[in-house]
């Protein structure tokens, strides 16, 4: 599986016997899914299965679903009256009226809210609904393949980061002895020059306590141990960009915690690289389903 980017676009448009069906979708970061729809009111009652049909396809993202019917120009008023009909409620009017003269006489309301009195739209609704389900079900795989595409790329950048953050881990290592060894140097004459002696005891738990203040080792084990998971999650795919953000706070605390123990002016350049590196990898992180 591929890991998918939330940000995306489809359209498509088809005609039908009533008219033109357009249906664009926008999608955009979101922690959660947010759909939110643009319908002309006829396709009202549709909402609850859009909303279901997206969300079948979807799991994150801030989903705009647009849709625009044109109907052809030579469709007739929907709203027809039924002649007929009218002209036999005239004429029982007119009946009752001469058998009860004081009878109240049907009102304009009265007739056009009669029962079959406005002709059944020439649109066919349910034949539109139908039109615009399959429509929409078309137009997913197309948001869907334009998110992946990003996906993709966003997964090539997270692994360059990775494998960056890799090179910088292992130009630390071999810091930390060499740092050791110098501070023995320095505190060995400090001593001497403070007591006249050397007292090796003294400097060997100076040196215990110092190697234990700088030790980045732990550090160092579970960054290496957190980037082998953003890798493997990468690959693997799917649903990940909350298990991915979760691993960027983790990745940052270790790489504060290097920078807060460094007395290395190397470290300390290293340590705030890591850091930036993972910012960028979280900005990009924000972007994927």
């Amino acid at each position: 599986m591929m890991i998918s980017s939330m940000t995306g676009y489809a359209t498509r448009t088809q005609t039908t016997p009533n008219g033109t069906l357009t249906l664009e979708l926008r999608a955009v970061n979101n922690r959660f899914l947010d759909i939110q729809l643009r319908l002309p009111d006829d396709f009202r009652a549709l909402e609850p299965k859009i909303r279901e049909q997206i969300a079948q396809h979807l799991k994150r993202g801030k989903i705009e679903c647009r849709l625009n019917f044109t109907p052809h120009s030579d469709i007739e008023n929907p709203q027809q009256l039924n002649s007929a009909l009218m002209h036999k409620l005239l004429e029982l009017n007119h009946t009752v009226k001469t058998a009860l003269p004081e009878a109240a006489g049907l009102s304009v309301a009265q007739i056009l809210n009669w029962p079959g009195m406005l002709g059944s739209s020439v649109l066919s609704i349910d034949e539109l609904h139908q039109n615009t389900l399959a429509l929409l079900e078309s137009v997913l795989p197309e948001l869907q393949a334009t998110r992946m595409r990003e996906g993709e790329k966003l997964q090539t950048v997270l692994l360059e980061r990775a494998t960056t953050m890799r090179q910088h881990l292992a130009a630390i290592l071999p810091r930390i002895p060499d740092l050791i060894a110098a501070f023995e140097e320095k505190l060995a004459t400090r001593l001497q020059e403070a007591l006249d002696n050397r007292e090796d005891d003294r400097i060997r738990q100076e040196i215990t306590i110092f190697a234990a203040k700088i030790d980045i080792d732990e550090e160092l084990s579970r960054l290496r141990t957190h980037l082998d998971e953003v890798e493997r999650i990468l690959n693997t795919g799917g649903t990940v960009g909350k298990r991915l953000d979760f691993l960027m706070q983790e990745l940052n605390r270790e790489a504060n915690t290097i920078g807060s123990k460094s007395v290395d002016i190397e470290i300390s350049r290293i340590a705030m690289e890591l850091k930036v590196l993972i910012e960028q990898m979280r900005e990009q992180v924000q972007n994927i389903e």
